[in-house]
């Protein structure tokens, strides 16, 4: 049958636009018709869903140059209990005509939907999730949608509270009654003394009676929806479990006689206590969720609610989400910036350890960028606001954050796939041990099939599946938000785990990505500061990168830039200058050489510096040879000890930079880097990426994030070095937010150890159904007289599923194998006599 769908198309301004879409339509196998409206930019499309997808037609839209209109919509939804709960709410989703994809996370409890705004509205994927026995948490005003979820988590902590409470009160007293008598007989012989066991039959009706329609009530109502639904899930089996135990036991009660002698037991404490231990597990369940999302408290509780901001002269606190770009904001020491912004007055130091990861305060004057969320600690400043609300870096940084948090990795395919056929076949497990009792059992055949069945329904709850994954991914992430790693998906987190070659881009990575002077060391006679003087001031006219190095450091010694009186290129050799009546000549060895100078006695400095991958440069002052200099990109302080890192876990680091070979083999020998790729353009470094690949490896390429995204696309994973405020523009599938190299072997372990958690999760859950459903269908009793009570059963059920959260919390204390020096240490510069 055919179907006709409406696709938003942007980017059209004109009839010949409208033809080429129509056009492009038109040609996708399948395509019955296509009409295209410029109007309200809109594509009528008629086609056979048997031979091609909304996703080709909107394929087809980009590949003639449009855009489609795609929207993505975050629900928060209420009362998933499991992971069938997730399967049904996806498939409900995903069957509104208009949906592209549709993601459900039991751990965060939403619902992310990907969906064509011209083709269905929010309003209707809302519907679909209440029609499939859901609630959608809607939004109030005046509260984000992170309050809201709290308070909804909140609330259902002191629900759930509630209900134990209540039957506990009722369930703890019938157990009494049905258990002791049989464990003491004084006991069962001093009840029956005063009571009848028909009386005591009806005081522990009496007792079940409000667990079973009172707290138990939810089961009935989730389940009941569920089963109408044709997905049964957890709540229908503890509907069913429990009824069967509970109406089995009251026709007991009102009609013992039909029973043959002997065998009219009731199984009232079975059922109460079932929902009483149930409710347990998922009261710590809930306790236990709220705690797997404490990393993302701690970014939202960073965001400051107020700012001080500068308006007609007077200073004015407004709530932060009201300050305007542009805006001139006061900051007191030790208040919270509230929005990103640049320094113009004032100077302070700056925690941004909650950003970045840095323990370090980093010193903010005229001109620095300053990150809203960060602290700032002694000093006063004053800055322009340049990013407000959602754009800010840390607003970008929880939203990646909740991104990942809520994505599913490649390995929950394998949860999912099991988990949709998984309730149906318990369902006929326990048909069939039902059967397979009463046809066994006996004169108690009917209390062996029920206390059986009902066993198997309690403990086969796939509660624990549904658990496992999300919240590793979910505390994981939230843990690397905090160490300065943000994942931008779960697959990313996956994927990072498997590699086994780290490709690092060299400039900006490994090195600082500036020049700087690394060496000047002096002849005898001449002082470094005399030197550094008169050269930095021949230097200061240029805008070589080399000389800009020189000038730097003098102004950074605090060294006076002097006056130049003359100043000459020579090309090819380098440059003569008059400072102060001084001649000041800087160049190459072959430049000293034509001045009639020897540079013999620097013969092992230079050696030393073509061994570091330094290109030496000479200074000669008043004719004599005044000093040799150095000036390169110089390694990061982090750099070494991450290289160190990644070859202890095991991984091969190979360096890809556009440096010459002889450069680059140097730093290679420094660093400890197995594998080289030298004089490799800006545009190869994919294809270098792509040669490491064809060796059958899985490669791991860190770049800055923008110069090298198109390797960073090609990569198994792609790591991009950021600063902290590049968050908007990064591409990568990891970023690193303090731009330290340490980050990587950080990310890798915290990759390894969450998935490995994951894995623990997932056997747990499945050995656990795997082993105890046929222990509670009664396999065990022909040989060893064991039955497994259903009380035990929903003990067992309740403590797998804490114990799934539980296991993923522990990744909240997971320690970085490297952690940032707590003071950056640099070497000192060396002079002839040090040497």
């Amino acid at each position: 049958m055919s179907k006709t769908i409406e696709l938003g198309v942007q980017g059209m301004t004109c009839a010949s636009c409208v033809g080429r879409v129509e056009r492009g339509l038109k040609k996708v196998e399948g395509v019955e018709g296509a009409s295209v409206n410029l109007a309200t930019e809109r594509a009528t499309v008629t086609y056979d869903p048997a031979l091609t997808t909304t996703q080709a037609l909107l394929d087809k839209v980009k590949d003639v140059g449009y855009e489609p209109v795609i929207s993505e919509l975050e629900l928060g939804v209420q009362g998933m209990t499991c992971a069938s709960c997730v399967g049904r709410v996806e498939r409900a989703l995903n069957k509104v005509e208009g949906v592209l994809d549709a993601s459900v996370n039991l751990a965060t409890e939403r619902a992310t939907v990907r969906y064509l705004p011209s083709s269905v509205s929010p309003g209707q994927l809302k519907a679909a999730v209440k029609a499939s026995g859901y609630e959608v948490l809607e939004s109030e005003p005046g509260k984000d949608r992170s309050d809201l979820e709290r308070e909804a988590r909140e609330q259902e902590v002191r629900s759930l509270r509630r209900a134990v409470t209540f039957s506990a009160v009722f369930a703890i007293p019938l157990v009494i009654l049905a258990m002791v008598p049989m464990l003491y007989m004084p006991f069962h012989m001093w009840l029956m003394e005063y009571i009848s066991e028909r009386t005591m039959t009806w005081i522990m009706l009496a007792l079940a009676l409000p667990v079973q329609f009172g707290p138990g009530l939810r089961f009935y109502r989730l389940g009941w929806k569920a089963l109408k639904n044709r997905s049964p899930d957890m709540n229908s089996l503890v509907m069913i479990g429990t009824s069967a135990a509970f109406f089995y036991s009251l026709v007991v009660t009102l009609a013992p006689q039909i029973f043959p002698e002997g065998t009219a037991h009731v199984y009232y404490e079975a059922s109460a206590v079932v929902i009483t231990l149930i409710l347990l597990g998922k009261y710590f369940e809930a306790i236990a969720k709220g705690r797997s999302s404490e990393a993302m408290k701690k970014l939202l509780s960073l965001q400051a609610k107020t700012a001080r901001v500068v308006r007609g002269g007077q200073e004015l606190e407004v709530p932060t989400d009201e300050v305007l770009i542009g805006d001139l904001v006061s900051v007191r020491p030790g208040e919270k910036v509230p929005v990103d912004g640049e320094v113009i007055q004032g100077n302070s130091f700056v925690d941004e350890s909650m950003i970045t990861g840095e323990p370090i305060p980093v010193a903010k004057q005229v001109g620095a960028a300053v990150v809203g969320g960060t602290i700032n600690q002694n000093g006063a400043f004053q800055f322009k606001a340049t990013k407000i609300g959602a754009d800010t870096a840390l607003a970008q940084i929880i939203k990646l954050v909740e991104s990942a948090q809520g994505s599913k990795p490649p390995i929950q395919g394998l949860a999912d796939k099991v988990v949709s056929v998984f309730v149906p076949i318990v369902l006929g497990i326990a048909a069939l041990t039902f059967l397979i009792w009463l046809l066994v059992g006996g004169s108690t055949a009917l209390s062996f099939a029920l206390v059986t069945t009902v066993a198997v329904l309690i403990i086969a709850c796939p509660c624990a599946m549904g658990l496992a994954t999300p919240t590793s991914i979910m505390v994981g992430t939230g843990k690397a938000a905090e160490l300065g790693v943000l994942f931008r998906n779960g697959a990313a987190l996956e994927g990072l785990q498997g590699v086994n070659v780290v490709a690092v881009d060299k400039t900006g990575t490994l090195t600082k990505g500036r020049p700087e002077l690394t060496d000047l060391v002096t002849a005898a006679g001449f002082g470094r500061t005399e030197v550094l003087q008169l050269v930095a001031a021949a230097e200061e006219q240029s805008e070589h990168p080399i000389a800009r190095a020189i000038v730097d450091a003098a102004k950074r010694e605090g060294v006076a830039i002097l006056p130049l009186e003359s100043f000459e290129a020579v090309p090819g050799y380098g440059l003569e200058a008059r400072v102060q009546g001084r001649l000041v000549q800087v160049g190459a060895d072959r430049y000293m050489q034509r001045l009639g100078l020897s540079v013999g006695d620097f013969a092992a400095q230079a050696e030393r510096l073509g061994d570091e991958g330094k290109s030496p440069l000479y200074a000669a002052i008043d004719g004599q040879l005044a000093a040799v200099i150095a000036v390169a990109d110089p390694i990061k302080e982090g750099s070494p000890e991450a290289v160190k890192a990644l070859r202890r876990q095991g991984l091969k680091v190979a360096m890809i930079t556009g440096d010459n070979a002889r450069t680059a083999q140097a730093i290679a020998r420094q660093l400890g880097i197995d594998e080289v790729l030298a004089e490799v353009l800006p545009s190869g470094k994919s294809d270098a990426v792509k040669e490491l690949q064809a060796k059958g490896q899985k490669v791991a390429f860190v770049g800055d994030g923008i110069n090298d995204a198109p390797a960073l696309a090609q990569a198994d994973v792609g790591l991009a070095i950021g600063t902290g405020t590049d968050v908007a523009v990064e591409t990568a599938d990891v970023i690193l937010m303090s731009g330290d190299l340490r980050g990587v072997p950080n990310a890798l372990a915290l990759s390894r150890a969450t998935l490995r958690n994951i894995k623990l999760n997932l056997f747990w859950a499945f050995a656990y159904n795997i082993v105890l459903i046929p222990v509670a269908a009664g396999v065990l009793y022909p040989a060893f007289g064991w039955l497994l009570s259903p009380v035990l059963a929903a003990a067992a059920m309740g403590f797998s599923s804490v114990f799934v959260l539980s296991n993923a919390l522990r990744l909240r204390s997971f320690h970085p194998p490297v952690r940032p020096d707590p003071v950056p240490v640099r070497a000192a510069p060396t002079t002839m006599a040090q040497a």
